[in-house]
């Protein structure tokens, strides 16, 4: 038994930065899957919620579906506004719209937050029936697998009988791969950016230290706080630190140098924050504290660094060889958190295995989220793998 629940109401006035190819105002819903959900870990669940938002209409056939699948620190709410008010829209505004690379006239586009999740799925934070308090680490071990099968049953309980793509960077990217992993028929395109087949020691690493700082807080209690309370200290430090893998020297450098913040002066004797980059991981790491839960953080950073195609099937070319979905993968030069070679080797298997795939590599200096600021070159990419009716080899070398 399933059912939705509408979250809020959007209003009929419009966004005070709405531009032209913006999908306006829109109001997330809740999935509701009231049957029992069994993890990989062979743990289970009485049923589970995924928030979701969904742009432009399903065709008549019900199979112009975009599933946009996001990273980490991403939510479902990719596109538009929820108010007015709102400072910002969704984090992948800029590609998703009327008109835009993926094209909301054209595609049935939806987003959903992943199980395990803090932005309305269940996850850690969600209420244990059984105890009437949050889960926290009482909550199953979450994997990307489990992710991929329960927004599975979401796009069922939409009526989609078959996916024309699925888009996603970084763990998105994986989540994309995935998908036509395990749904082959399902999924007739993936778009997968800044993404790999499994971490290295270098990125499990760094999502350790992160885990530390959050598990060192004595506010975690061993994952037992309240909402309003837990481990704000170390989930600040475990995002300034993460943030750092996320953009590049050369990014940094050109945006903040080693200018001084106003009213820092000579040679302050200070652990105040003199300089502007150290304020501004500090502001990153505040501001994430606002939105995000800790023990959401360790178990889907935990799901990210398990996630290995090759341990899973054997190989790379055995998991992908039931593929049948056209394959694209993005990589950025400037990418070290899941650098061109992770994003290539990917490409390569893909054809190993005989599946049609394509790989481009995008000259970029901005880093791992080269995928979610604007650029030109990448929304033609999109549009054109999206949008051509006939299968095409980018002309670019691998």
């Amino acid at each position: 038994m399933t059912d939705d629940v509408e979250v809020m109401t959007a209003t009929d006035s419009a966004p005070r930065h709405l531009a032209p190819g913006d999908v306006g105002l829109v109001a997330p819903r809740d999935f509701v899957c009231r049957q029992p959900f069994t993890f990989k870990s062979g743990q289970i669940i009485p049923g589970f919620t995924l928030r979701y938002e969904t742009y432009g209409q399903l065709n008549a056939t019900r199979d112009n579906a975009i599933v946009i699948c996001h990273a980490l620190s991403g939510d479902h709410h990719c596109a538009g506004w929820h108010s007015p008010d709102d400072r910002k829209p969704g984090w992948w505004n800029n590609l998703i719209g009327p008109g835009k690379a993926v094209d909301t006239r054209r595609f049935f586009v939806i987003c959903a937050n992943v199980l395990g999740g803090c932005q309305g799925s269940t996850g850690p934070s969600s209420t244990n029936p059984e105890t009437g308090r949050p889960y926290g680490i009482l909550f199953p071990f979450v994997t990307i697998h489990d992710m991929v099968r329960a927004q599975k049953l979401l796009l069922d309980h939409l009526g989609v009988a078959e996916v024309h793509g699925v888009i996603g960077g970084s763990m998105g990217g994986m989540l994309a791969l995935l998908c036509a992993v395990e749904y082959p028929r399902f999924t007739r395109r993936v778009l997968a950016m800044a993404t790999t087949g499994r971490e290295s020691a270098q990125a499990i690493a760094f999502n350790e230290v992160g885990r530390q700082a959050i598990m060192q807080d004595p506010a975690w209690n061993h994952g037992d706080y309240l909402r309003e309370g837990g481990p704000r200290v170390g989930l600040a430090i475990a995002r300034m630190m993460a943030h750092i893998t996320y953009v590049s020297d050369a990014s940094m450098d050109r945006k903040f140098g080693r200018r001084k913040k106003d009213g820092a002066v000579g040679d302050a004797y200070t652990f105040d924050a003199q300089f502007e980059v150290e304020g501004y991981l500090r502001h990153q790491g505040q501001s994430f504290i606002n939105r995000f839960d800790a023990n959401s953080y360790l178990y889907i950073t935990r799901a990210i660094d398990q996630f290995d195609l090759a341990h899973a099937y054997g190989s790379l070319e055995a998991a992908f060889a039931s593929i049948e979905a056209e394959t694209l993968v993005v990589a950025f030069a400037s990418d070290w958190l899941f650098p061109p070679d992770q994003n290539r080797a990917l490409a390569l298997a893909l054809l190993r295995a005989g599946r049609r795939a394509s790989y481009a590599e995008l000259s970029t200096d901005l880093g791992h989220d080269s995928f979610l600021l604007e650029s030109e070159e990448l929304y033609a990419l999109v549009r054109g793998f999206l949008e051509r009716d006939e299968p095409y080899v980018f002309d670019y070398s691998i």
